[in-house]
Protein backbone atom coordinates (compact mmCIF):
# COMPACT_ATOMS: atom_id res chain seq x y z
CA UNK A 1 0.00 0.00 0.00
CA UNK A 2 1.39 3.40 -1.03
CA UNK A 3 2.09 5.99 1.64
CA UNK A 4 -0.05 9.16 1.64
CA UNK A 5 1.65 12.28 0.36
CA UNK A 6 1.38 13.94 3.77
CA UNK A 7 3.37 11.19 5.57
CA UNK A 8 6.22 12.53 7.66
CA UNK A 9 9.86 11.41 7.14
CA UNK A 10 9.63 9.35 10.34
CA UNK A 11 6.49 7.58 9.10
CA UNK A 12 8.14 6.87 5.77
CA UNK A 13 11.24 5.48 7.50
CA UNK A 14 9.12 3.21 9.70
CA UNK A 15 7.08 2.05 6.69
CA UNK A 16 10.14 0.89 4.76
CA UNK A 17 11.74 -0.56 7.89
CA UNK A 18 8.55 -2.53 8.49
CA UNK A 19 8.66 -3.89 4.93
CA UNK A 20 12.29 -4.96 5.37
CA UNK A 21 11.46 -6.72 8.67
CA UNK A 22 8.55 -8.55 7.04
CA UNK A 23 10.76 -9.61 4.14
CA UNK A 24 13.45 -10.92 6.50
CA UNK A 25 10.87 -12.89 8.51
CA UNK A 26 9.47 -14.36 5.30
CA UNK A 27 12.94 -15.40 4.12
CA UNK A 28 13.70 -16.89 7.55
CA UNK A 29 10.54 -19.00 7.40
CA UNK A 30 10.70 -20.07 3.75
CA UNK A 31 14.47 -20.63 3.34
CA UNK A 32 14.60 -24.07 5.08
CA UNK A 33 11.86 -25.26 2.72
CA UNK A 34 13.20 -23.73 -0.48
CA UNK A 35 16.77 -24.96 0.14
CA UNK A 36 15.59 -28.58 -0.01
CA UNK A 37 14.41 -28.33 -3.62
CA UNK A 38 17.76 -27.74 -5.40
CA UNK A 39 19.53 -30.17 -3.07
CA UNK A 40 17.18 -32.94 -4.20
CA UNK A 41 18.75 -32.64 -7.68
CA UNK A 42 22.31 -33.04 -6.41
CA UNK A 43 24.29 -35.48 -8.54
CA UNK A 44 26.47 -36.40 -5.56
CA UNK A 45 25.29 -38.22 -2.40
CA UNK A 46 25.70 -35.13 -0.25
CA UNK A 47 23.35 -32.87 1.67
CA UNK A 48 25.33 -29.76 0.72
CA UNK A 49 25.80 -27.74 -2.45
CA UNK A 50 28.73 -29.00 -4.50
CA UNK A 51 31.06 -26.75 -6.46
CA UNK A 52 29.41 -27.77 -9.73
CA UNK A 53 25.98 -26.88 -8.36
CA UNK A 54 27.19 -23.47 -7.19
CA UNK A 55 28.56 -22.81 -10.69
CA UNK A 56 25.33 -24.09 -12.29
CA UNK A 57 27.18 -26.85 -14.11
CA UNK A 58 24.60 -29.28 -15.59
CA UNK A 59 26.85 -32.16 -14.54
CA UNK A 60 26.21 -31.22 -10.91
CA UNK A 61 22.49 -31.87 -11.21
CA UNK A 62 20.75 -35.21 -11.60
CA UNK A 63 17.39 -36.96 -11.21
CA UNK A 64 19.07 -40.00 -9.64
CA UNK A 65 17.40 -39.55 -6.24
CA UNK A 66 13.95 -39.37 -7.78
CA UNK A 67 14.79 -42.55 -9.67
CA UNK A 68 15.89 -44.04 -6.35
CA UNK A 69 12.39 -43.44 -5.00
CA UNK A 70 11.03 -45.66 -7.76
CA UNK A 71 13.54 -48.52 -7.60
CA UNK A 72 14.24 -48.75 -3.85
CA UNK A 73 12.88 -52.05 -2.54
CA UNK A 74 11.99 -53.49 -5.94
CA UNK A 75 12.88 -57.07 -6.83
CA UNK A 76 14.15 -56.11 -10.30
CA UNK A 77 15.23 -52.45 -10.17
CA UNK A 78 17.47 -52.82 -13.24
CA UNK A 79 14.88 -54.45 -15.50
CA UNK A 80 13.55 -52.77 -18.61
CA UNK A 81 10.85 -50.28 -17.73
CA UNK A 82 7.90 -52.05 -19.19
CA UNK A 83 4.65 -53.36 -17.70
CA UNK A 84 6.49 -55.92 -15.54
CA UNK A 85 8.74 -53.20 -14.12
CA UNK A 86 5.84 -50.98 -13.13
CA UNK A 87 3.96 -53.94 -11.64
CA UNK A 88 7.03 -54.66 -9.53
CA UNK A 89 7.16 -50.98 -8.58
CA UNK A 90 3.50 -50.91 -7.53
CA UNK A 91 3.72 -54.07 -5.46
CA UNK A 92 7.23 -54.01 -3.97
CA UNK A 93 8.75 -50.51 -4.06
CA UNK A 94 9.26 -49.28 -0.50
CA UNK A 95 8.26 -45.69 -1.14
CA UNK A 96 5.25 -46.77 -3.19
CA UNK A 97 3.96 -48.91 -0.32
CA UNK A 98 4.49 -46.02 2.06
CA UNK A 99 2.65 -43.65 -0.29
CA UNK A 100 -0.28 -46.05 -0.62
CA UNK A 101 -0.52 -46.39 3.16
CA UNK A 102 -0.36 -42.61 3.63
CA UNK A 103 -3.06 -41.97 1.04
CA UNK A 104 -5.41 -44.71 2.29
CA UNK A 105 -5.03 -43.70 5.93
CA UNK A 106 -5.28 -40.01 5.06
CA UNK A 107 -8.44 -40.40 2.98
CA UNK A 108 -10.33 -42.44 5.57
CA UNK A 109 -9.11 -40.24 8.44
CA UNK A 110 -10.20 -37.15 6.48
CA UNK A 111 -13.67 -38.53 5.79
CA UNK A 112 -14.14 -39.46 9.44
CA UNK A 113 -12.79 -36.20 10.83
CA UNK A 114 -14.80 -34.14 8.31
CA UNK A 115 -18.07 -35.85 9.26
CA UNK A 116 -17.51 -35.68 13.02
CA UNK A 117 -16.01 -32.20 12.93
CA UNK A 118 -18.89 -30.80 10.88
CA UNK A 119 -21.48 -32.27 13.23
CA UNK A 120 -19.60 -30.88 16.23
CA UNK A 121 -19.34 -27.43 14.63
CA UNK A 122 -23.08 -27.39 13.88
CA UNK A 123 -23.81 -28.13 17.52
CA UNK A 124 -21.28 -25.66 18.92
CA UNK A 125 -22.72 -22.78 16.89
CA UNK A 126 -26.22 -23.29 18.28
CA UNK A 127 -26.98 -20.55 20.83
CA UNK A 128 -28.85 -22.97 23.10
CA UNK A 129 -25.87 -25.32 23.32
CA UNK A 130 -24.73 -25.49 26.99
CA UNK A 131 -21.05 -25.31 27.94
CA UNK A 132 -20.03 -24.42 24.39
CA UNK A 133 -16.67 -22.92 25.35
CA UNK A 134 -15.71 -25.86 27.54
CA UNK A 135 -16.70 -28.40 24.89
CA UNK A 136 -14.83 -26.44 22.21
CA UNK A 137 -11.70 -26.41 24.40
CA UNK A 138 -11.86 -30.18 24.80
CA UNK A 139 -12.45 -30.83 21.09
CA UNK A 140 -9.57 -28.67 19.88
CA UNK A 141 -7.19 -29.89 22.60
CA UNK A 142 -5.32 -32.22 20.15
CA UNK A 143 -4.03 -29.03 18.48
CA UNK A 144 -2.75 -27.65 21.79
CA UNK A 145 -1.50 -30.71 23.65
CA UNK A 146 2.01 -31.80 22.54
CA UNK A 147 1.73 -34.66 20.08
CA UNK A 148 4.05 -36.86 22.15
CA UNK A 149 1.52 -36.75 25.00
CA UNK A 150 -1.38 -37.55 22.68
CA UNK A 151 0.58 -40.39 21.06
CA UNK A 152 1.50 -41.85 24.46
CA UNK A 153 -2.13 -41.76 25.57
CA UNK A 154 -3.25 -43.37 22.32
CA UNK A 155 -0.67 -46.12 22.74
CA UNK A 156 -1.86 -47.09 26.22
CA UNK A 157 -5.52 -46.76 25.26
CA UNK A 158 -5.14 -48.76 22.05
CA UNK A 159 -3.11 -51.44 23.84
CA UNK A 160 -6.25 -52.44 25.75
CA UNK A 161 -8.75 -54.84 24.25
CA UNK A 162 -11.39 -52.49 22.85
CA UNK A 163 -11.95 -53.61 19.28
CA UNK A 164 -14.45 -56.37 18.35
CA UNK A 165 -12.75 -58.58 15.76
CA UNK A 166 -13.64 -61.84 14.03
CA UNK A 167 -11.73 -64.94 15.16
CA UNK A 168 -11.62 -68.20 13.19
CA UNK A 169 -9.48 -70.12 15.67
CA UNK A 170 -12.31 -72.15 17.22
CA UNK A 171 -15.02 -71.43 14.73
CA UNK A 172 -16.51 -68.10 13.70
CA UNK A 173 -17.01 -65.82 16.68
CA UNK A 174 -16.29 -62.30 17.86
CA UNK A 175 -13.74 -61.41 20.48
CA UNK A 176 -12.17 -58.23 21.78
CA UNK A 177 -8.89 -57.23 20.15
CA UNK A 178 -6.46 -54.34 20.29
CA UNK A 179 -6.51 -51.22 18.15
CA UNK A 180 -2.74 -50.85 18.41
CA UNK A 181 -1.02 -52.19 15.31
CA UNK A 182 -4.16 -52.01 13.14
CA UNK A 183 -5.04 -49.68 10.31
CA UNK A 184 -8.30 -48.87 12.08
CA UNK A 185 -6.32 -47.64 15.07
CA UNK A 186 -4.09 -45.43 12.92
CA UNK A 187 -7.11 -43.99 11.09
CA UNK A 188 -8.89 -43.21 14.37
CA UNK A 189 -5.75 -41.59 15.76
CA UNK A 190 -5.29 -39.41 12.69
CA UNK A 191 -8.99 -38.54 12.67
CA UNK A 192 -8.72 -37.37 16.28
CA UNK A 193 -5.83 -35.12 15.29
CA UNK A 194 -7.70 -33.75 12.26
CA UNK A 195 -11.09 -33.05 13.86
CA UNK A 196 -9.99 -29.72 15.47
CA UNK A 197 -9.09 -28.28 12.05
CA UNK A 198 -12.52 -29.18 10.67
CA UNK A 199 -14.28 -27.74 13.72
CA UNK A 200 -12.42 -24.42 13.46
CA UNK A 201 -12.96 -23.92 9.72
CA UNK A 202 -16.62 -24.99 9.74
CA UNK A 203 -17.35 -22.93 12.87
CA UNK A 204 -15.82 -19.87 11.22
CA UNK A 205 -18.06 -20.46 8.21
CA UNK A 206 -21.19 -20.92 10.32
CA UNK A 207 -20.63 -17.73 12.30
CA UNK A 208 -21.26 -15.76 9.11
CA UNK A 209 -24.20 -17.93 8.08
CA UNK A 210 -27.58 -16.22 7.74
CA UNK A 211 -30.05 -18.33 9.75
CA UNK A 212 -32.96 -16.60 8.04
CA UNK A 213 -32.24 -18.80 5.01
CA UNK A 214 -33.14 -21.89 7.06
CA UNK A 215 -36.32 -20.24 8.30
CA UNK A 216 -37.20 -19.29 4.74
CA UNK A 217 -36.71 -22.90 3.62
CA UNK A 218 -38.92 -24.11 6.48
CA UNK A 219 -41.63 -21.60 5.54
CA UNK A 220 -41.62 -23.06 2.04
CA UNK A 221 -42.27 -26.55 3.37
CA UNK A 222 -38.76 -27.98 3.63
CA UNK A 223 -38.17 -30.37 6.53
CA UNK A 224 -34.95 -29.99 8.62
CA UNK A 225 -33.06 -32.62 6.61
CA UNK A 226 -33.95 -31.03 3.27
CA UNK A 227 -33.10 -27.56 4.58
CA UNK A 228 -29.71 -28.77 5.77
CA UNK A 229 -28.68 -30.53 2.56
CA UNK A 230 -30.21 -28.00 0.14
CA UNK A 231 -29.46 -24.73 1.99
CA UNK A 232 -26.91 -25.09 4.78
CA UNK A 233 -24.53 -27.66 3.30
CA UNK A 234 -23.85 -25.89 -0.03
CA UNK A 235 -22.94 -22.69 1.82
CA UNK A 236 -20.67 -24.30 4.40
CA UNK A 237 -19.14 -26.80 1.96
CA UNK A 238 -16.04 -24.62 1.30
CA UNK A 239 -15.35 -24.62 5.05
CA UNK A 240 -15.88 -28.38 5.27
CA UNK A 241 -13.54 -29.02 2.34
CA UNK A 242 -10.93 -26.62 3.73
CA UNK A 243 -11.03 -28.37 7.11
CA UNK A 244 -10.84 -31.73 5.36
CA UNK A 245 -7.75 -30.64 3.44
CA UNK A 246 -6.08 -29.50 6.65
CA UNK A 247 -7.02 -32.83 8.25
CA UNK A 248 -5.57 -34.71 5.28
CA UNK A 249 -2.31 -32.75 5.47
CA UNK A 250 -2.14 -33.43 9.21
CA UNK A 251 -2.63 -37.15 8.64
CA UNK A 252 -0.21 -37.24 5.70
CA UNK A 253 2.49 -35.51 7.78
CA UNK A 254 2.01 -37.34 11.09
CA UNK A 255 4.86 -39.52 12.28
CA UNK A 256 4.83 -39.52 16.10
CA UNK A 257 1.47 -41.25 16.50
CA UNK A 258 2.42 -43.80 13.82
CA UNK A 259 5.67 -44.60 15.63
CA UNK A 260 3.69 -45.36 18.79
CA UNK A 261 0.70 -47.34 17.52
CA UNK A 262 1.67 -48.84 14.12
CA UNK A 263 3.42 -52.12 13.39
CA UNK A 264 6.80 -52.22 11.71
CA UNK A 265 5.25 -53.09 8.35
CA UNK A 266 2.71 -50.26 8.45
CA UNK A 267 5.00 -47.67 6.92
CA UNK A 268 3.78 -44.23 5.92
CA UNK A 269 5.83 -41.64 4.06
CA UNK A 270 6.83 -39.66 7.19
CA UNK A 271 7.73 -42.88 9.01
CA UNK A 272 9.75 -44.09 6.02
CA UNK A 273 11.59 -40.76 6.00
CA UNK A 274 12.26 -41.17 9.72
CA UNK A 275 13.63 -44.66 9.14
CA UNK A 276 15.76 -43.37 6.27
CA UNK A 277 17.32 -40.71 8.47
CA UNK A 278 18.06 -43.21 11.24
CA UNK A 279 19.19 -46.20 9.19
CA UNK A 280 20.33 -45.13 5.73
CA UNK A 281 20.92 -41.43 5.15
CA UNK A 282 20.30 -40.71 1.48
CA UNK A 283 19.43 -37.57 -0.52
CA UNK A 284 16.39 -39.52 -1.70
CA UNK A 285 14.75 -38.12 1.44
CA UNK A 286 15.23 -34.65 -0.05
CA UNK A 287 13.40 -35.79 -3.19
CA UNK A 288 10.48 -36.96 -1.06
CA UNK A 289 10.52 -33.67 0.82
CA UNK A 290 10.39 -31.75 -2.47
CA UNK A 291 7.38 -33.75 -3.63
CA UNK A 292 5.63 -33.12 -0.30
CA UNK A 293 6.35 -29.38 -0.60
CA UNK A 294 4.72 -29.32 -4.04
CA UNK A 295 1.69 -31.23 -2.72
CA UNK A 296 1.40 -28.87 0.27
CA UNK A 297 1.53 -25.80 -1.98
CA UNK A 298 -1.22 -27.27 -4.16
CA UNK A 299 -3.41 -28.02 -1.13
CA UNK A 300 -2.87 -24.59 0.42
CA UNK A 301 -3.73 -22.95 -2.90
CA UNK A 302 -6.94 -24.98 -2.98
CA UNK A 303 -7.77 -23.92 0.58
CA UNK A 304 -7.26 -20.25 -0.31
CA UNK A 305 -9.50 -20.55 -3.38
CA UNK A 306 -12.18 -22.24 -1.28
CA UNK A 307 -11.91 -19.50 1.36
CA UNK A 308 -12.48 -16.82 -1.24
CA UNK A 309 -15.39 -18.75 -2.72
CA UNK A 310 -16.93 -19.09 0.75
CA UNK A 311 -16.66 -15.34 1.30
CA UNK A 312 -18.33 -14.66 -2.04
CA UNK A 313 -21.17 -17.06 -1.26
CA UNK A 314 -21.76 -15.37 2.10
CA UNK A 315 -21.55 -11.89 0.57
CA UNK A 316 -18.42 -10.93 2.53
CA UNK A 317 -16.43 -10.00 -0.57
CA UNK A 318 -17.31 -8.69 -4.05
CA UNK A 319 -17.71 -11.21 -6.83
Amino acid sequence: MALPVYASPLERAWHYTYLVICALIFIFLIAPIIIVIPLSFNAEPYFTFTEKMLHFDPAGYSMRWYDKLITFGMQGPDNERGPAFWTDFWENATWMRAAKNSVIIGVFATLLSSALGTVAALGLTRPEMPFRKQIMAVLISPMIVPIIISATGMFFFYSGKWLPVVSLTDGLHFEWGRLAGTYAGIILAHAALGIPFVIITVTATLYGFDQSLVRAAASLGANPRTAFFRVVMPLIMPGVVSGGLFAFVTSFDEVVAVLFIANHDQQTIPRQMWNGIREQISPAILAVATILVVISIALLTTVELLRRRSERLRGLSPR
